[in-house]
């Protein structure tokens, strides 16, 4: 099973924690992700199975959009709502923080805030985040109440709105490029008020050119998976005493080759002589996830800032072995999709000089 699905990771989860989650479901070990969420966050998170593995080097700078509320009044050690409050080094107060520190918010003066953080801009990591110091990550070293000091990090913030303030909390839409960290926008606005501040919500609405539309919970593949693997199963407690199917006459008879059903342990047989199954099927060894290419993204969809082409055999064999090709037609671009059919990707090639273009990537059958 190879493909692009999008989930829509749980509050509570790491990215990693999804990654394995689904590891179990397909029954397959080539899992990665496209960008890491943290614990807190929710929304979008695309994950590579299988042989487009390999596409991950695509999405390293990716932008992406995200939907949040950042709570002023008081910071935390995390910069978001999963850590513990500390008292902040507070400058001098933008808006002002009457009595009892709770912050006087006004929607207009923080968004003229708001307005500061936007281009490009350099950005202090949390001290709870991945970065590391010496080759040991900066979370690590924060558990253990050691000194973090992180370098600034360039950054650029596309759009960066305060789309509704409610009481101490501000509701957000923002913009950035990939590495932004949103908890450090959040803590840098509550140093400019004077009151402290945290990221309180996070929702990743985009990714590259995946949307939260696109997105499926743990539980909805779960579901379908399990309903794929036990209509499998039925079929092969419907099968004869001799190991044949009950086909209807005329479509098929007679295993001689044995076969496991993904992910159950159950031995099936799968006709040697290849029987005729009902349009859109296949043998018992691959139908239960069948049904699952709905949930992925078509493969036409993916990287869309590369042409696409479509490969005849003889390009194909060409390809597959490795091979220069030759694209007169797209002697402008710098990489292309190459693609044998309407679904199957089978390589992204690089121009070398003029209309040639070599394999860069090529995808297995």
């Amino acid at each position: 099973m190879n493909g692009v699905i999008i989930i829509d990771k749980p509050a509570g989860w790491t990215s990693h924690d999804v990654v394995n989650r689904m590891r179990r479901i397909l029954n397959q070990r080539s899992v990665g992700h496209l960008g890491t969420l943290d614990p807190l966050a929710t929304g979008v998170l695309p994950l590579v199975v299988g042989n487009l593995t390999r596409l991950a080097q695509f999405y390293t700078a990716s932008e992406k959009s995200y939907e949040g509320v950042i709570r002023f009044g008081f910071a935390t050690n995390t910069y978001d709502a999963d850590g513990e409050p500390v008292e902040s080094d507070l400058g001098t107060a933008a808006l002002g923080c009457p009595e009892g520190r709770r912050p006087d918010l006004n929607s207009e003066q923080l968004q003229k805030l708001a307005v500061g953080f936007l281009g490009v801009i350099e950005q202090i990591p949390p001290p709870f985040s991945a970065k590391k110091i010496h080759g040991v990550p900066a979370y690590k070293l924060a558990r253990k109440k050691e000194e973090v000091i992180l370098k600034p990090v360039q950054v650029e913030i596309k759009e960066f709105v305060i789309t509704s303030v409610e009481g101490d909390r501000a509701h957000f839409r923002a913009r950035v490029s990939s590495g932004t960290y949103m908890r450090s926008v959040a803590h840098e606005m509550g140093q400019r008020i004077g009151c402290g501040a945290h990221l309180e919500s996070l929702r990743r609405t985009a990714a590259a050119e995946f949307d939260i539309a696109q997105a499926h919970t743990l539980e909805e593949i779960e579901s379908a998976a399990n309903g794929y693997r036990e209509q499998a199963e039925a079929q092969i407690k419907a099968c004869h005493s001799d190991r044949s199917f009950a086909f209807p006459k005329g479509k098929g008879s007679g295993v001689e080759k044995p076969a496991v059903l993904p992910g159950s342990g159950t031995e099936a047989w799968v006709g040697s002589r290849s029987p005729v199954l009902p349009r859109g099927t296949t043998t018992i060894e691959t139908q239960p996830f069948a049904g699952l290419e709905s949930f992925f993204i078509h493969p036409r969809q993916l990287l869309p800032q590369f042409p696409s082409v479509t490969a005849d055999e003889a390009t194909a064999a060409r390809i597959r072995s490795g091979r220069p090709i030759n694209l007169p037609e797209l002697s402008r671009a710098r990489q292309v999709k190459v693609f044998a059919g309407q679904r199957e990707l089978l390589a992204i090639a690089t121009r070398v000089a003029g209309t040639l273009f070599h394999p860069k990537i090529v995808f297995p059958e």
